[in-house]
């Protein structure tokens, strides 16, 4: 069954992105061919050309992407889809995971149209330009200069006259399409660039501050069109003049020759291209904040009216430190406890800034808001019987909401519990960043002992940079009962894991079982674990399976 769930889950994400490629690929055809064939816009192409349909085409699929951009990032309507089992199984949950994978995807498509549309306009202005600065008695010279000195509004140009006050440029800061146009470019370089990878993780405020742009964005985009340069011919005028006729020789055009008389053509405006749970931002008090070595801060705060399930992360705003900034930081709580809390590393300088205020805590105590709770991956755990838990540095704070809960549901002797074996493995630069997470696992090997399930929990401590005292030490005290490092029973490894080989052994320990992936940690990694996923997962549906699944804030 769990075998047919993947095949089913991959089939979605193809099927889902087919859906979304395909929906764009007809939005742009329908409107391309629409723009560049109907008799309505059959003047409007003798001045601008194909460039007509290329703009309107490209603002069609601009529209429909820029509908989706914020639905993948919607984190209450997640939460809710991910938490309705009845409308959101485990299959439509896992595609749910890649939420910011497909908001990266719908931001590349209006970057691209974004590019599509704005040459295609550029072109336009160059050949309204053109038109109306020939005196040649050509079809589009004749069409640059009807209804130019009425006030009827139905000329076809938007550039009235020949002077230098008209010129594209001009047109181009003077008009609503034209300014917004530029404001609105303006914001998404803006945000797209701060969003490059480098800048999100050196200078996060710069990324949060410029995303927010996305206001002025969707402001520009719904009165961009409001003005309606570009123009196509009347219903009412095509009842009296067809083109297809007409443009024979407009030398007749609303003369007296009944044979081929024809009245002038009459243009308007195309319409405008704008065609579990529980969330809130609250004061929330704690209980206590503690600051652990490696300057790890830990808050503790009542469950007063919060909901949670494990893995799950809320958003953070210290108003003494920033009014603005909302972080996402992953609950190391279990459900079970009267409190939820999370752990904060220090990483930039929001949490720098947050660290050193609690630990003054001058004048008072400061105020915490919290948003959320939000549904991730590592919700899923407890869903196979199987699971390898992955985390690197504080990468292991949805792991440890996943840990405790497996104490509690120990200690009431939970049978719901569908979980049988769990791989922990937690890779960390220093020795103290182990020291926060000892009394935990110290208290499973208690329980999992006093209850005789000593084979449930195969944990391994990985320290990846280390001085040679710190090895010294290990290797004489190495007999002992006890790690010289972490002062569990488990002895800490020195480097990283041979990926190959743990999942050599995990396929060869659970031939016909359905293995969890889960990791919160860099990108790097993430290849490296999806890649063995695929490795070692059998072709044989009765076979081992591994699927791979990543946090994402």
């Amino acid at each position: 069954h769990q075998a047919q769930s993947i095949s089913k889950w991959a089939s979605l994400k193809v099927l889902l992105r087919a859906a979304w490629l395909g929906l764009n690929v007809f939005l742009f055809v329908y409107y391309f061919l629409l723009f560049d064939r109907d008799k309505k816009f059959y003047y409007t192409r003798v001045l601008l050309g194909s460039a007509l349909a290329w703009a309107r085409a490209s603002a069609k699929c601009l529209n429909f992407n820029s509908m989706l951009i914020l639905l993948p990032v919607c984190r209450n309507l997640l939460s809710f889809l991910r938490g309705t089992c009845l409308c959101c199984r485990r299959t439509m949950r896992k595609q749910l995971d890649r939420n910011l994978t497909f908001h990266k995807l719908v931001a590349y498509a209006i970057a691209l149209f974004t590019a599509v549309h704005i040459i295609a306009h550029l072109c336009n202005f160059e050949w309204y330009n053109d038109s109306q600065q020939a005196a040649d008695g050509s079809l589009s010279s004749i069409l640059s200069n009807l209804h130019q000195d009425e006030e009827s509004n139905k000329w076809l140009n938007p550039i009235h006259t020949n002077s230098t006050v008209s010129t594209p440029a001009y047109v181009t800061f003077t008009t609503i399409p034209g300014l917004t146009g530029v404001i609105i470019t303006l914001a998404l370089i803006l945000m797209v660039t701060s969003s490059m990878e480098f800048i999100r993780r050196s200078y996060f405020e710069v990324f949060w501050y410029t995303h927010h742009l996305f206001i002025i964005y969707f402001a520009g985009l719904v009165i961009h069109g409001i003005a309606g340069l570009v123009r196509g011919q009347t219903a009412e005028s095509l009842n009296k003049h067809n083109p297809e006729h007409c443009a024979q020789d407009p030398r007749y055009w609303g003369g007296n020759n009944t044979d081929s008389h024809c009245e002038e053509p009459e243009f308007g405006s195309i319409p405008a291209e704008l065609g579990g749970t529980y969330s809130c931002f609250a004061d929330v008090p704690f209980l206590q904040a503690v600051v652990h070595p490696s300057k790890v801060l830990e808050l503790q705060m009542h469950k007063k009216g919060f909901s949670m399930e494990v893995g799950q992360y809320i958003f953070i705003n210290c108003p003494s430190v920033s009014h603005l900034e909302w972080h996402p930081f992953t609950l190391t709580s279990a459900p079970e406890e009267d409190f939820f809390s999370v752990h904060i590393r220090a990483a930039g300088d929001w949490t720098e800034n947050l660290i050193d205020t609690f630990q003054q805590q001058k004048p008072k105590t400061p105020r915490i808001e919290v948003d959320g709770p939000f549904g991730t991956a590592s919700e899923d755990v407890f869903q196979y019987e199987v699971a390898m838990l992955v985390g690197a540095g504080i990468g292991v704070t949805p792991f440890a909401s996943v840990l405790k809960s497996i104490w509690y549901k120990f200690q009431h002797a939970d049978q719901r519990l569908k979980t049988k074996k769990i791989y922990f493995y937690w890779l960390c630069r220093d020795t103290g960043a182990f020291t926060w997470f000892n009394d935990l696992l110290a208290s499973l090997e208690q329980e999992m002992e006093e209850s005789g399930k000593t084979g449930f929990l195969n944990y391994r401590l990985f320290l990846t940079v280390w001085d040679n005292s710190v090895v010294g030490q290990a290797a004489f005290n190495f007999d002992n009962d006890t790690d010289v490092v972490t002062g569990l029973k488990q002895k800490t490894a020195f480097g990283r894991p041979m990926w190959s080989n743990e999942f050599s052994a995990v396929a060869t320990a659970h031939p016909r079982s359905v293995v969890g992936v889960f990791l919160c940690g860099p990108q790097a990694l993430a290849k490296s674990l999806q890649k063995c996923c695929h490795q070692y997962s059998s072709l044989d549906p009765r076979k081992v399976k591994f699927y791979f699944n990543k946090e994402n804030f």
